[in-house]
């Protein structure tokens, strides 16, 4: 992976970041708000949308493509 591609680099970090951060924020409000979805499967849905952030950044530090 020292070879890689700094454009791909720079895409899984922000891939990884708006999972965390925009994921449950946003998508929790059009499912609330938007689509009209009961308060826990939003909820519920930006949790896993969280949780898969977490677990693609975790995946990126093991790779060392983030230190």
């Amino acid at each position: 992976m020292t070879e890689e591609n700094p454009v791909k680099k720079t895409f899984m970090i922000l891939v990884a970041a708006l999972l965390m951060f925009a994921g449950p924020t946003y998508v929790v409000y059009a499912l609330l708000n938007i689509a009209d979805l009961n308060y826990f499967v939003s909820m519920g849905t930006g949790f896993v949308i969280f949780v898969v952030g977490l677990v693609f950044l975790l995946f990126l530090m093991r790779k060392k493509i983030v230190s």
